[in-house]
């Protein structure tokens, strides 16, 4: 079992647990704000059991229907996960509204307070170290899981302040109002984890990576790379997709221009974990980019250098070559 099996199914098994505490607590206290707490877990377990499919979906080997692989299903499992969120935030808030008019009485409020601290805890440090893993892996599984059981964590800090000041104050609709302010902020996170799923099954640009990309080929810029352009960063779930037109002097031969390629590749794959897949298109130098070409004793200068681009998440996007003409 890999590393990543691991730490979905830790989730799985201690999210079951703290859900079946927590629901227990409700039913000890007939608290909102636990009750809160305890359907948060649900989603907890679901959306772990679905990311432990996806993570080993996403493992599989690229087939004929699936050529790029199958890390996509990573992005559908985090938003799988936020849409969960969002539809959990809602029927808290329904409950609660019920709550205001039809009051239960509250009891074993100590008991429930307890209940409450163990399981923020818990989830804190998981989430903290799950959602490291998954930045680690380059997964949006484990990064979604993660995030989510510290902002279940963060639920329990909040709903551990109400319920501490209904025991002390007797005033039991703080608990109903901690319920409705935190089922609002969690839905807001939950839409923010779709919104970023969205993002990658669109295949939208990750600026984190593109910059990370920029700056590798800034620190390792050979003379003889011409220009980079048309630079494309897709991710597959864990899995990184890099393409780019590199412009090389049109008198190396193809083995010197393999040599070229091969050296690009290995440069910007050393410095990414996991799976990195790279597709370089080697263009021959036009008598343009003689301007700011820095090749020294070219045999086929046709313009001294007048001009040093500086390579940057925009000038590498775009499409064309960087004549001196569109600088």
């Amino acid at each position: 079992m890999n590393t990543k099996y691991k730490i979905i199914l830790s989730s799985f098994v201690i999210s079951t647990f703290l859900m079946i505490i927590k629901f227990m607590a409700y039913y000890m206290t007939y608290s909102s704000a636990i009750l809160t707490d305890a359907l948060e877990s649900i989603i907890n377990v679901v959306a772990s059991g679905f990311a432990f499919y996806a993570i080993y979906l996403a493992s599989q080997p690229k087939d004929m229907n699936h050529p790029y692989g199958h890390g996509k299903i990573e992005f559908f499992s985090a938003g799988l996960e936020g849409v969960l969120i969002v539809l959990a935030s809602i029927f808290i808030i329904f409950h609660s509204v019920q709550n205001f008019f039809n009051p239960q009485p509250l009891s074993d409020l100590k008991l429930g307070l307890g209940i409450i601290i163990l399981g923020a805890v818990v989830n804190w440090f998981l989430g903290h170290y799950i959602e490291k893993e998954g930045i680690k892996f380059q997964s949006p599984t484990l990064i979604a899981d993660g995030k989510h059981l510290k902002l279940d964590a963060q639920s329990g800090i909040i709903l551990i302040i109400a319920v501490a000041i209904v025991v002390v104050s007797k005033s039991a609709w703080i608990d109903g109002v901690a319920s409705v302010s935190f089922a609002i902020f969690m839905g807001w996170s939950g839409v923010k984890i779709i919104r970023k799923s969205i993002g990658g099954l669109m295949d939208e640009t990750d600026q984190e990576t593109l910059g990370k990309v920029v700056e590798i080929l800034k620190n390792h810029k050979k003379e003889e790379w011409i220009d980079i352009h048309n630079l494309r960063i897709q991710h597959y779930g864990a899995d990184l997709h890099i393409d780019c037109h590199i412009t090389l002097p049109k008198y190396y031969n193809l083995e010197k221009v393999h040599a070229n390629v091969h050296e690009f590749e290995e440069i910007l794959g050393k410095e990414f974990e996991g799976n990195v897949e790279i597709f370089i298109h080697a263009d021959p130098c036009l008598p343009e980019c003689c301007h700011y070409c820095k090749v020294h004793d070219c045999p086929m200068r046709s313009f001294p250098t007048l001009k040093t681009i500086e390579w940057n998440h925009v000038n590498l996007s775009l499409n064309q070559k960087h004549f001196i003409e569109s600088i």
